[in-house]
C-alpha cells in the first residue's frame, strides 16, 4: 500500500514531511520541513502524522493572521516598556513594609522570644527571632540594590549588543500584537526596550530620593503617537458589525447579494487585518484596497496558484504568472458592497462619513449584454442542447448532435426566460407550488416565501408572472405535472448553487461557453441574460412603455401581491395580456412544440 506523501521513513523511523504553503516559503526560508514522529510503527505514525499536520496548519494560520512590524510598533513597544518599568516599581513600593509594620513585627519578635525564655538583650539569642524583622527592614535596600545592578548590567549589554535580559518581554510584545518576527526588527525592538528600561530604572533611583519629576533623556523614549497597537473593541470588528448589518438588512437586500457583499468586504478585512478598528475606515485604507483590486486576478480564490495567499500576496504573485485581472465593473461592485455597509456605519455613528464616496472607477459606456437576434435564436434552438446531443453529462458533448434528449433546467430555463424575461436564478429555484392556477390562468410565483432556500434580488423582485401560451405549447405544464407526480418539491431539482451560494452560476458560465462552441459568441455580449434583454425589447415592440412592464421583470417596489402571489382577476388578466405580447418575428421553434 502506497504511503501518503507526507509520511516518510528513514532508518526505520517515520517522519512527517510538512509542505510549507507557497505564501509562507519566504517566512520559513524553505519549501518543507521534516519532523520525527518518534515511532517505527506505521499505524501509530499515521495517527501522529495527522496530529502533526494539524499542529502545523494552526501555525500557518497564526502566521497569516500576523502583520509586518512597523515603525509605529517599535515606538509603541519602547514607550509601553518604559511605563511598565515605572508601574512595576510603583507597585513594589506600595508593597514595601511601613515603619509601623516593622515596629509591630519587632514587638511580636520580642514577645515570642520572652515566651521562649530568651534574653531580649542578648543579640545572639535574638538572631533567629528577629530574622523576619531584619528582612522587612532591609527589603527597601535590597530592591534598590537589585535595580542598580540591573541598570549597570543593561548598560553593559546595550554597549555589547547582548539582548538576553529583555528577550521574554520582546517575545511577549510581538506575540501579543500579532506581529511577524524577523531578526533585524526583533533585535531593534529589543535594543529600544533596553533603552526604555534604562530610562525607567533611572527614574526609580530618582524616586529613591523622593524625586518624581524626572523625564526620559533618551530621545527615542517618548509617548507613541502612532496607531500600531490600536485594535477593535470586542464585538466591533468589521466583520462582527457586518453581521449586525446583515441581520438588520435595512435595504432588504437579497441573500445572494448579502453573501456576495460578505465576500467582497472580506477582501478588505484581509488587507487591513481582522482587528482593524472600524473608526479608522477612512479614505487611505480604502484607496489602497482599491489599488490592489485593480490588479487582483479573476477567480483568485479558486486558483491553485494562489492557494493560502492573502490579497496583497496574490497581487504580487500574479505579477509573475499574469492571470487576467478584475474589470472596472467588478472593482466597482466591491466598492459598492463596502459602500452600502459604510452607509449603515455612518447611520449608526461608527464613522463620520462614507470613505468609498467618489472612489468608483469610470463606467464602461458600451452595453455589455445584448439580446439575441432572431437568426441567433433559431441557431440556438436548433442546436443539440434542444434537439438531441451525444451526452448530457459533459458540455463538450452536449454541443455535438446525438440521440440524448435533455429536458431538465438546462432546456427549460432559456425558454422560460425567452417568454418571461425572468432572471435565471429566480426560475431555477422555483418550487412545484410556485407554478399554479389562479383565476383560470397558470402563473409562476417568483418569491422568497415557501419551501426551500430561495432568494430574490430584492423585495421588489417578488412577483407573479403568467405562463406564456407558447410555454404551454412547448410542454412546460406537462413537465410541471410530471415533476409533481414524481414527488419533487422543486421544479428543477438538479439546478444547484455553487460554493458561494449563487444559484446555477456554474451552469450560466457553461452556457456562455456553449454559445462559443456553436460559433455564436466571441467576446462579451451574449449570455443567459440576453434572453431577459430580448423579452424587454419584445414588450417595447408590442407598444408598451418601460414603466408599464417594469414590474413584470422585477423592477418595482415591494408589494404584498408580489410576496404572496395573490392578484385580483382583472389585474391578472392584464398581466396575461402583457406576457403574451412577448413575440419574436420569424422565430422557428415549431420543432420543439
Amino acid at each position: 500500500m502506497a504511503r501518503r506523501s507526507n509520511l516518510q521513513r528513514r532508518d526505520g523511523t517515520y517522519y512527517a514531511r510538512v509542505y510549507i504553503p507557497t505564501d509562507l516559503i519566504d517566512h520559513f526560508k524553505t519549501e518543507d520541513k521534516k519532523v520525527s514522529l518518534r515511532t517505527k510503527d506505521e499505524a501509530a505514525a499515521k495517527v501522529r502524522l495527522n496530529l502533526e499536520l494539524a499542529k502545523w496548519d494552526a501555525i500557518f494560520d497564526d502566521i497569516r493572521s500576523r502583520r509586518q512590524i512597523t515603525a509605529d510598533d517599535k515606538a509603541a513597544a519602547t514607550w509601553q516598556h518604559y511605563e511598565t518599568v515605572l508601574d512595576r516599581d510603583e507597585a513594589a513600593r506600595r508593597a514595601l513594609p511601613t515603619e509601623a509594620q516593622i515596629n509591630a513585627a519587632l514587638k511580636t519578635a520580642i514577645a515570642d522570644a520572652e515566651k521562649a525564655g530568651l534574653d531580649a538583650a542578648d543579640p545572639v539569642a535574638m538572631l533567629g527571632a528577629s530574622l523576619e524583622v531584619r528582612v522587612l527592614n532591609a527589603q527597601k535596600d535590597y530592591e534598590a540594590e537589585a535595580r542598580a545592578v540591573k541598570l549597570k548590567t543593561l548598560r553593559q549589554h546595550l554597549a555589547s549588543g547582548e539582548t538576553a535580559l529583555i528577550g521574554d518581554e520582546v517575545t511577549g510584545y510581538v506575540a501579543g500584537n500579532k506581529l511577524l518576527p524577523n531578526a533585524a526588527d526583533t533585535k531593534d525592538i529589543a535594543r529600544r526596550m533596553m533603552r526604555a528600561e534604562i530610562e525607567g530604572l533611572e527614574r526609580t533611583l530618582e524616586r529613591d530620593r523622593g524625586d518624581y519629576s524626572g523625564a526620559p533623556k533618551d530621545p527615542i523614549v517618548k509617548p507613541a503617537i502612532g496607531t500600531a497597537r490600536e485594535r477593535a473593541k470586542p464585538g466591533e470588528t468589521i466583520m462582527e458589525l457586518f453581521e449586525v448589518y446583515a441581520r438588520e438588512n435595512p435595504k432588504a437586500i437579497a441573500t445572494d447579494t448579502l453573501n456576495q457583499a460578505r465576500r467582497d468586504i472580506g477582501t478588505f478585512v484581509d488587507y487591513v487585518g481582522s482587528t482593524f478598528p472600524v473608526h479608522r475606515m477612512d479614505k487611505k485604507p480604502v484607496r489602497e484596497w482599491k489599488a490592489l483590486l485593480m490588479k487582483y486576478p479573476v477567480k483568485a480564490t479558486e486558483t491553485k496558484a494562489f492557494e493560502g495567499m492573502k490579497l496583497a500576496q496574490i497581487v504580487k504573485h500574479n505579477e509573475k504568472i499574469g492571470k487576467p485581472v478584475l474589470t472596472p465593473r467588478t472593482v466597482n461592485r466591491y466598492l459598492s458592497s463596502l459602500g452600502a455597509f459604510c452607509n449603515w456605519l455612518v447611520s449608526h455613528g461608527y464613522i463620520d462619513q462614507n470613505p468609498t464616496e467618489g472612489m468608483s472607477l469610470a463606467k464602461e459606456k458600451k452595453k455589455t449584454t445584448i439580446p439575441f437576434t432572431t437568426d441567433q435564436l433559431n441557431t440556438l434552438f436548433a442546436s443539440p442542447l434542444f434537439t438531441g446531443c451525444q451526452s448530457a453529462s459533459e458540455w463538450r458533448n452536449i454541443a455535438k448532435p446525438g440521440n440524448v434528449t435533455i429536458r431538465d433546467h438546462r432546456y427549460w430555463i432559456p425558454l422560460i426566460m425567452l417568454f418571461s424575461g425572468a432572471r435565471p436564478g429566480e426560475i431555477a429555484q422555483m418550487a412545484i407550488s410556485d407554478v399554479r392556477q389562479e383565476h383560470g390562468h397558470w402563473i409562476m410565483h417568483i418569491t422568497e416565501e415557501g419551501e426551500g432556500d430561495k432568494s430574490t434580488k430584492n423585495e421588489g423582485s417578488m412577483r407573479v408572472v403568467p405562463v406564456h401560451r407558447d410555454l404551454v405549447k412547448l410542454g412546460f405544464l406537462n413537465y410541471h405535472a410530471g415533476m409533481k407526480k414524481a414527488g419533487q418539491a422543486r421544479l428543477f431539482p438538479l439546478a444547484e448553487r455553487n460554493a458561494r451560494g449563487q444559484m446555477i452560476a456554474d451552469w450560466s458560465r457553461e452556457f456562455s461557453r456553449y454559445l462559443i462552441r456553436l460559433g455564436m459568441k466571441t467576446g462579451r455580449g451574449l449570455s443567459l441574460y440576453s434572453f431577459r434583454h430580448g423579452a424587454t425589447d419584445a414588450l417595447r415592440r408590442a407598444g408598451f412603455l418601460d414603466e408599464q412592464f417594469g414590474f413584470i421583470l422585477g423592477h418595482t417596489k415591494a408589494t404584498m401581491t408580489g410576496r404572496y402571489g395573490i392578484l385580483p382577476q382583472g389585474m391578472l388578466e392584464q398581466r396575461v395580456e402583457l406576457i403574451n405580447a412577448i413575440k419574436y418575428p420569424d422565430l422557428k421553434i415549431d420543432h420543439l412544440f
